[in-house]
Order: C-alpha cells, then structure tokens, then sequence
C-alpha cells in the first residue's frame, strides 16, 4: 500500500533558516499521527508543507501520490488543513462559509447541513456572521468547513486550542472515527495526555529533523 506522505531528506527553508532539516517521515493510510517537540521545531512548517502551502527546498515529498517539489497547486484541494486561522470568511455566515465549501468541491448541499451537524454546531449559531462568533465556535464552523471536502488527509495545528472539554472530546472523537475508513490524520499539539489517547504513533520533531518516530499502541502495552 502506497503511503498517504512521504518525506525523505525533505529540506524547507523559513527565508535562508531550514524550518525543516531533513525530515524522514512514512505515513499509512488510516494512521493517526502526533507531531511533537518545542515551539520552533518545523511541526506546522511540515504540516503545511503537506498541505502544499510551502515549497519544497530539497529532498523528496509526496503527498497522496502527488509530487511536491513539482505540483503543490493540486494537493491543495485534496488536503484538509486546520490552522490556527480559521480559513473562513468573517462576514459571511457559518452556513453560507460551509455551503460555499460544499459547492467548491462538488458536495451536495445536504452534506453541509450534515457536517454542521457533526460537529455539534447549534443551528442558532449557523446564520450568524463568522466573526460574532467565540474563538470555540469558529473552530467548530473550520472544523465543519473542514469536514465537507471530504480530504483523505488532515492535517490539524493545535486542533484542541480554545476549545471546551466537550469540543475536544468531539475532534478526538472525529480523528477516530476518520481512521476509520481510511483517512489520515497528522496533527500538532502540546496537550500530552490528550494527544496520547488519540494518536496511533507519535513523531518528536527537533531542529527540523525527525528524532523520534514510534507506535503508542506498543506503549499501551
């Protein structure tokens, strides 16, 4: 089975500063994977490099079949990327930003309402515009913007942060049941008991290099 990404000896560069160093990096259909290590260490440098957002300098990188270092434009739309910005358009509506997303990538409107549904989204909450809502409520709405594409693969930065307990159960809750059927998740977070109970492997991340890269379900033994 060919690997959803992989990265060998895959250089980045923050200006001249290599963000990443020389990452080795395989991931399998249907893993969910934690990327550790100090602020600074390349993690959301490499997840948006997955995401297409950010050139590839040296080495190799696909990214579900695609070739990064010569075709990051259409990996764009196949990815789901989950920032620290919301991706969302302020003055429009949770529902009219969810749609828009829908008819982007050809779902059918009804799978807009189901992913508002997801998500827990209070349909109170739906028309109203984008930035009256809290910082917990926008990352619900990205979550289901997210959710609509359908991507084979999320990448997810700090996807618990400012969000209830009830809402972190939800992303946790969402990460698994994505597993599976079949999509992959790589996310970035500082939260180490919760990140634990979710990921299948975890990957420390030093200096742009991969310096740690092991299964949890081997640690649960």
């Amino acid at each position: 089975m060919d690997p959803v990404v992989h990265l060998n000896s895959t250089v980045a560069l923050a200006g001249r500063f290599p963000a990443l160093a020389g990452v080795d990096l395989s991931v399998q259909p249907g893993e969910i994977v934690w990327l550790r290590g100090p602020n600074g260490a390349g993690k959301t440098t490499l997840l948006r490099l997955c995401a297409g957002l950010v050139p590839v300098a040296k080495g190799e990188a696909r990214v579900l079949g695609v070739d990064l270092r010569t075709d990051r434009r259409s990996i764009r739309t196949r990815v789901g990327l989950l920032g620290h910005a919301s991706g969302l358009y302020d003055e429009l509506s949770v529902a009219e930003n969810v749609r828009f997303w829908a008819r982007c990538c050809g779902a059918d409107p009804h799978e807009a309402e189901a992913a508002m549904e997801r998500v827990d989204l209070a349909p109170r909450l739906r028309d109203l515009p984008v930035d009256r809502l809290s910082s917990g409520q926008r990352r619900r709405a990205s979550l289901a913007a997210m959710l609509v594409r359908r991507p084979r693969l999320w990448l997810l930065d700090e996807p618990h942060a400012g969000l209830d307990s009830d809402a972190r159960e939800l992303v946790d809750r969402l990460m698994v049941e994505a597993s599976e059927v079949g999509v992959t998740t790589l996310f970035a977070s500082h939260e180490l008991d919760r990140a634990a109970e979710v990921a299948l492997r975890q990957v420390v991340i030093a200096g742009g290099v991969v310096v740690e890269d092991r299964s949890m379900r081997e640690e649960a033994r």
